[in-house]
């Protein structure tokens, strides 16, 4: 029953225009399901631009103690996609799967083929085996709606450059395919009741995925380092890594995407912490005004940055595909957006992560003028 009940819900659920979505202002025709659905012709990925080749593999992680918070009869199901560095050649993994491209194109609302995100090329390669040595750990979570997929560009610019990536897909919370070829759509979208603490339970997945890819048997843990943990991710999942940096002192360091930090009221955090948002974010005046009582609380290492022509979407691959799919997501070229993005990310985990000096990161940089640095 739980199976149909999903399926009925899909088609009244799919369609919603989430609150992320909303941000990117959004507005196009939606693609009528009648129609046989065309071969995407979608761009591809940017290359990324550090020395490895890139390998992905997905992993399907159950918390067995722990019920899911939209449907509490069943346990906690997560996928997460694992990107690394490899020196194995083949096929690239597809951007999504055919059925979660379906869901989410539905969900934009679009018109595009069905297919469109499947048939993005990647740059990473499908099942490759990762190159020997421990490798530090950055792991990512997506915006609400989101799919984990939306932050491939910047999980495979990380992972050239000698990192693991764990973007974790939380699920009912986008669309998402699981192993048994089932797959559910944002269901928790329209039903959120306000005031629900989706902070918490982000964190409480970055802890639980941390602890799988550490425990004993676990496949992964020779090969992360586990003294090198950042958490990081776009809009919720930006302010589920605010949140793990308080309750997890495994995570060394933290970044957030243009997320409204939920958790502001008593959040302190004494680790290094990069803010990264739209050019209003945080700013007097805006919906999400609360990054300097967040900001206040932050004793260590921290940066507040700004940029320019840019929206909330603007830090997903989504920015990638704005000008294909006729989407007005920002004023920035998309291309160039993705780059500023993997700049600033990598300098900051390189920075955390290796000790390395980043100037990038010391003030105002000619090669990135619409990234203001903003310290109130």
């Amino acid at each position: 029953m739980r199976r149909q009940a999903r399926r009925v819900l899909l088609g009244a659920t799919a369609l919603a225009v989430t609150a992320g979505v909303t941000a990117a202002a959004i507005s196009t025709a939606q693609a009528d399901p009648t129609e046989p659905a065309a071969t995407a012709a979608a761009p591809p990925l940017a290359e990324p631009t550090g020395p490895f080749g890139i390998g992905t593999t997905a992993l399907h992680l159950v918390d067995e103690d722990r019920a899911d918070p939209w449907f509490p009869e069943e346990d906690r199901q997560l996928m997460v996609s694992m990107w690394f560095p490899t020196e194995d050649q083949g096929p690239t993994a597809p951007y999504m799967t055919a059925d979660e491209s379906a869901v989410f194109v539905d969900q934009l609302g679009i018109d595009a083929p069905a297919d469109y995100f499947a048939a993005v090329e990647t740059n990473a390669v499908a099942d490759a085996e990762p190159v020997r040595g421990k490798l530090p750990l950055v792991m990512l979570s997506p915006g609400w709606s989101f799919p984990r997929a939306t932050l491939t560009g910047l999980a495979e610019e990380l992972a050239s450059h000698g990192y693991a990536v764990a973007a974790i897909g939380h699920n009912y919370e986008a669309p998402m395919s699981l192993p048994d070829g089932e797959t559910n759509p944002c269901l928790a979208c329209p039903t959120r009741p306000p005031g629900t603490d989706v902070t918490a339970y982000r964190a409480e997945d970055f802890a639980f995925v941390l602890d799988e890819l550490t425990a004993r048997g676990s496949d992964w843990r020779g090969r992360i380092d586990r003294d090198g943990v950042v958490a990081g991710g776009h809009s919720m999942g930006g302010s589920g890594a605010h949140t793990v940096m308080q309750t997890d002192e495994r995570f060394i360091a933290g970044f957030n995407l243009d997320g409204k930090i939920h958790d502001f009221e008593d959040a302190p955090i004494d680790r290094p912490f990069l803010l990264l948002g739209n050019e209003k974010n945080g700013l007097p005046g805006s919906s999400d005004n609360n990054w300097l009582p967040a900001w206040d609380q932050m004793s260590d290492w921290k940066r507040w940055i700004q940029v320019e022509q840019t929206t909330h979407s603007s830090f997903t691959d989504l920015a990638t595909f704005a000008d294909d799919l006729d989407i007005p997501t920002q004023e920035m070229d998309g291309a160039r957006t993705l780059e500023l993005t993997r700049a600033y990310v990598t300098a900051f985990v390189d920075r955390e992560l290796r000790g390395e000096d980043e100037p990038l990161l010391d003030g105002p940089s000619g090669d990135w003028p619409e990234a203001i640095f903003h310290n109130p």
